[in-house]
């Protein structure tokens, strides 16, 4: 209920108070019965008190009585038996709780949040009271910087809008309590006092009357010992002269009886309890209620100082490196202020007001938590600088960026930001430090993982080499996908050129070089980045990007020392040497034998993202495409040529080797080129061009050696070319000239490649390189090995198509291949074409096929070979083409004999036999008008020596060569025969000149100068053997026997039309072409 003005004054008036909501107790009241006993007297008082009470007013021992309810004291024993209280060393119980709820409604238990930070608050209760909110001795500032120590801004203000509202509640619930129970209490306390006296008079003797003036006048007085919440009362009321029953005495507040309360001790702690749950809080709660004011006068006070540190905190989770950098300066400001203010003080030897202790103590616990965090944000951007390296190859692979502006704006920035907080170390330093182990670490690595790896597939590859001579042929014809006829089947153009897992492994090498020495893409272009990156801030133009504020925190670590540039120097030279080692250590060392001599130990490293955590060791991190476990064993040693090089896959065939070594090679070249292109190198003087000479030289010589090791073995598979298929080009051929140029073709280009490597020359002047000292031609020496390589090749080419025309065939080896091809064929060029399939069954048929490819490499293909080696190298191959040529010619002889000799030894059978038999000689007196038999049985076999060679070769030059040749030799027959006869009658001579003019005019347009001669043999011999009467009488049977070979002509044209001169125009369609 509202109090009046009125009520009010006498309130204050008698209780001394300047306001109905005191601060403290007031310490006049802590006197004891005597101090209130003048507040008694007050008449004013009294009469309210008694008109508010509805009692008359009784003497002066009454009005000490209830003078007494001004000394409630509010820590009295009523607290003994509250809910959640707890005691003291001494055992008396306190209104303090064990735990409270956050009065900033930031978490349900106080007591809670120090048990969890360890502090003793179980076993120190007084050091516990200082956080609790119900305790006097509550402290603001120990409560805020242990409950509440990471606490933002935000959260402050937040729970400071919340301590607001509760105190408000608090208040007006609080004072409506005090309104509405005011009279009961006042009533409650004068029956109390009423009860009170009555007990205090009973069981005491009565005392003789005393005059009124003499009586002693009670008051009350507070019970020291006792745990009661009300004072005691004594006064002299009217039953004084009335003996009461012995029984009663109990109650008497005697000493025996301890004063009365003995009985009820038990039941007043009950009430004590419930008067502390009420009146407790109302109590203190304005005491705790001006606490948290000062709370927030102070959070109000310094507002913008308490903001610092969450602002800081939030703009580094985002990386908002301007917040960062801004709230720092205004926090060094702050804290240069308070050092101001303690020195000023200090100097002037004065005491701090509390507000400057406030604003200092304030400042400093600002000033720990900011530089704290910033020291955690400097930390990570020292991580993340030394990371970006990474960070950087990451984002490049991924494709997000090509040119590596964002990571050199990122390294800038980050340098930028640490250089305007302020740091011991000078950050460029430490970031090209960082970057050169970095590049360090990739290079061991990359290399390392790189050579056991290829090591791991070239000895798989052993196991796995290659003998199926069809599968051979395959890879050996795929020089041809790119050249005549076959150049629509290009569709994937290099799968077929050898093995896959060959092929698989030249990948592999390519990658890692690749990988290793690329100037675009490879480390050695992050090398030459590094390198540039070091002179840009040696001639302070990367400087010049940084902000303006970067410049006015300060010059410091903004140049580079001497003693940095110098080892940032021997850094770059170190990794041009190492990446130099790498690649020429992988082309001039031989394959290991033990794996484990490819480990290299490991540089120090800078803090990567992958090793930041610790998870992970350098030995761990080896990561390969093949299974520790399952490591194939070092293979034998059997000789081969491939066992003395890492670089080459066993089984490789030169047309691969040479393709892809060519490759490296401008790799390689390249490289060199722009490693010794770096200022830091040039100015080791020549010196270093010396080892990059030597790099290339190396590379070039191992590359060239394996090379021609692999082309000497396929000239020897060279033969497997031979498919028996006709060329589409040429019917008279089959594609195995066209093969063999190809293959030789590819293989010569690819050397040249390798030798000059001007691939490499042309991209290193486009990139403004000078690398006329680096790449140089190759030596002598080099020259001769590929000059001898390939007269080699040539020699066992030719020697292998001899052996194919020469080896006796299977007729299943022949129809096996022969299906084969035709179903290649038929998948390649239709069914149209499978007719171009020759019989490569029939021993004349590949003798005949071979000698013309002879003929065409002997005209053709190898005299371009030759001219495009010299070309190619630039030498003269005087002596080795005139020794290709009688090779040639001796190959070719030895050929045609091996064909024509079985039909010369059956030609030489038959006229020796049919001249010698005993029916050869006429009968006497007759005149002869035909030919012997032997005499068509050879044209016969001739006719079909022509058709074979004419359906074969479709070459009309090589149809006359051979019926020449045999027709010289039918006539050194005739001759020898003739030879065997002692004597010739005229009948004999007749039938010997027809004999021989029939077969020499039948053949006439094969005639040759031996041919005739032998023919004139032939007569000289036939008239040795004779007489004169039967030359007289030939002489006149001559016109008859003109008559009966005209006769003999016209009769056997049709037989023997084939011997006879194509006209001009006509052409020869063969069978089956």
């Amino acid at each position: 209920m509202p109090v009046s003005a009125d009520t009010e004054r006498r309130l204050l008036n008698h209780y001394k108070l300047t306001s109905l909501y005191p601060t403290e107790w007031p310490h006049q009241n802590d006197s004891g019965a005597s101090s209130g006993s003048d507040d008694e007297d007050d008449p004013a008082y009294a009469s309210s008190k008694s008109a508010a009470l509805n009692v008359r007013p009784k003497s002066s021992a009454s009005r000490d009585s209830r003078s007494k309810f001004r000394n409630i004291d509010r820590h009295a024993s009523i607290r003994s038996s509250l809910s959640g209280t707890q005691k003291t060393q001494a055992g008396v119980d306190s209104l303090v709780q064990k735990d409270e709820p956050d009065p900033l409604g930031m978490a349900p238990s106080v007591a809670t949040i120090l048990r969890g930070r360890g502090l003793p608050v179980e076993e120190n209760l007084k050091f516990r009271n200082r956080f609790m909110l119900s305790s006097t001795s509550f402290s603001p500032q120990l409560f805020l910087s242990q409950v509440h120590q990471n606490a933002s801004t935000e959260d402050l203000l937040r729970g400071l809008d919340f301590l607001s509202r509760s105190i408000e509640q608090k208040s007006a619930s609080l004072k409506v309590l005090v309104e509405s129970n005011f009279e009961r209490f006042v009533k409650a306390k004068a029956t109390i006092d009423n009860v009170y006296t009555e007990m205090r008079t009973q069981g005491i003797d009565p005392e003789p009357e005393r005059p009124q003036s003499a009586r002693v006048s009670h008051s009350r007085h507070t019970s020291r010992t006792s745990q009661g919440h009300f004072r005691n009362t004594s006064g002299a009321f009217g039953t004084a002269n009335k003996p009461l029953p012995s029984d009663m005495k109990k109650n008497a507040l005697t000493k025996e009886s301890e004063y009365g309360v003995q009985g009820i001790k038990a039941p007043l702690n009950e009430v004590a309890v419930k008067a502390e749950e009420v009146w407790g809080p109302a109590l203190s709660g304005r005491e705790k209620e001006d606490m948290l004011k000062s709370v927030l006068s102070t959070l109000e006070q310094h507002r913008e100082v308490f903001k610092l540190s969450t602002s800081l905190q939030e703009a580094t989770k985002k990386n908002d490196y301007d917040t960062v950098v801004e709230d720092y300066k205004r926090a060094k400001k702050h804290a240069a202020e308070a050092r101001e203010v303690a020195s000023t003080a200090q100097a002037r030897g004065t005491e701090l007001s509390e507000l400057e202790i406030q604003r200092i103590i304030v400042t400093a616990r600002m000033w720990h938590a900011v530089s704290g965090q910033v020291d955690v944000f400097k930390r990570d951007l020292w991580k993340r600088l030394k990371d970006s390296h990474a960070q950087r190859r990451a984002i490049s692979q991924n494709g997000a960026i090509a040119d590596g502006s964002q990571d050199k704006d990122l390294h800038m920035e980050l340098i930028g930001v640490l250089l305007q907080l302020g740091v011991d170390e000078n950050p460029i330093y430490e970031y090209l430090l960082s970057r050169f182990f970095y590049l360090k670490d990739r290079i061991a690595r990359t290399s390392e993982r790189s050579n056991i790896e290829t090591e791991i597939l070239r000895r798989r590859l052993v196991t796995n080499e290659l003998t199926d001579s069809k599968a051979l042929a395959k890879h050996l014809r795929w020089a041809m996908q790119t050249n005549g006829s076959f150049k629509v089947f290009q569709q994937d153009k290099y799968k077929d050129m050898d093995l896959p897992s060959i092929l698989a492994f030249w990948k592999k090498v390519q990658a890692s070089l690749t990988e290793l020495i690329s100037p675009q893409t490879g480390i050695l272009s992050e090398v030459i980045d590094f390198w540039d990156t070091v002179m840009s801030f040696i001639n302070h133009k990367a400087q010049k990007s940084f902000p303006t504020a970067v410049f006015a925190a300060g010059l410091e670590h903004l140049e580079l020392e001497p003693a940095h540039i110098s080892e940032l120097e021997n850094g770059a030279i170190e990794l041009v040497n190492l990446l130099r080692e790498c690649v020429q250590n992988f082309f001039t060392e031989p394959p290991v034998d033990d794996l484990s001599d490819l480990y290299s130990p490991i540089p120090p490293t800078p803090i990567t993202p992958r090793s930041a955590n610790g998870d992970t060791t350098p030995s761990i991190k080896r990561t390969f495409t093949f299974d520790p476990n399952n490591v194939p064993p070092l293979s034998p040693k059997t000789g081969s040529a491939w066992e003395k090089f890492a670089f080459w896959p066993p089984g490789a065939n030169a047309l691969s080797g040479s393709h892809f070594l060519s490759q490296f090679l401008v790799l390689v070249g390249t490289a060199a080129s722009e490693m010794a292109g770096l200022t830091v190198i040039k100015q080791q003087g020549s010196r270093s061009n010396e080892t990059f000479k030597m790099l290339v030289g190396a590379v070039r010589e191992r590359s060239v050696q394996a090379v021609c090791a692999a082309w000497n073995q396929d000239a020897e598979r060279v033969k497997l070319l031979e498919d028996w298929v006709r060329s589409n080009d040429r019917k008279d051929l089959t594609n195995m000239p066209l093969h063999f140029n190809a293959f030789e073709d590819r293989v010569l280009a690819n050397m040249q490649k390798i030798s000059y490597i001007s691939e490499a020359s042309t991209l290193a002047e486009r990139g403004g390189t000078e690398v006329g000292t680096i790449v140089t031609p190759p030596p002598a020496k080099l020259l001769q090995a590929i000059r001898g390589i390939f007269v080699t090749s040539l020699y066992k080419a030719l020697s292998g198509m001899v052996e194919n025309a020469e080896k006796v065939v299977t007729d299943r080896q022949v129809d096996e291949d022969v299906s084969n091809l035709t179903n290649a064929i038929r998948g390649m060029l239709g069914d149209e074409s499978v007719n171009g399939v020759v019989d490569a069954n029939n021993r004349n048929v590949r003798m005949l096929m071979t000698l013309s490819n002879i003929a065409h490499l002997r005209s053709e293909t190898i005299p371009q070979l030759i001219t495009q080696f010299e070309s190619s190298f630039s030498v003269k191959l005087t002596e080795e083409s005139k020794t290709i040529r009688d090779v040639l010619g001796q190959i070719d002889a030895r050929l045609f004999q091996s064909y024509v000799k079985p039909t010369v030894d059956r030609l030489v059978k038959i006229i020796t036999e049919g001249v010698t038999s005993r029916q050869w000689s006429p009968e006497p007196s007759s005149r002869p008008n035909d030919a012997r038999p032997y005499v068509y049985d050879v044209l016969l076999t001739l006719v079909m020596v022509h058709s074979e060679v004419s359906t074969t070769t479709t070459s009309t030059t090589m149809t006359g060569q051979i019926l020449s040749y045999l027709l010289d030799q039918c006539s050194l027959a005739h001759l020898n025969a003739f030879k065997q006869r002692q004597h010739y009658t005229l009948e004999a001579l007749m039938q010997a000149t027809l004999d021989v003019e029939f077969m020499a005019q039948t053949l006439n347009s094969f005639t040759t100068d031996r041919a005739g001669e032998v023919q004139s043999s032939i007569y000289l011999a036939l008239d040795e053997r004779t007489d004169n009467e039967a030359r007289s009488k030939l002489q006149g049977e001559l016109p008859e026997m003109r008559a009966v070979l005209k006769r003999l002509r016209e009769g056997t044209k049709g037989e023997f039309g084939c011997f006879k001169k194509e006209r001009r125009g006509r052409t020869t369609n063969p069978v089956g072409v």
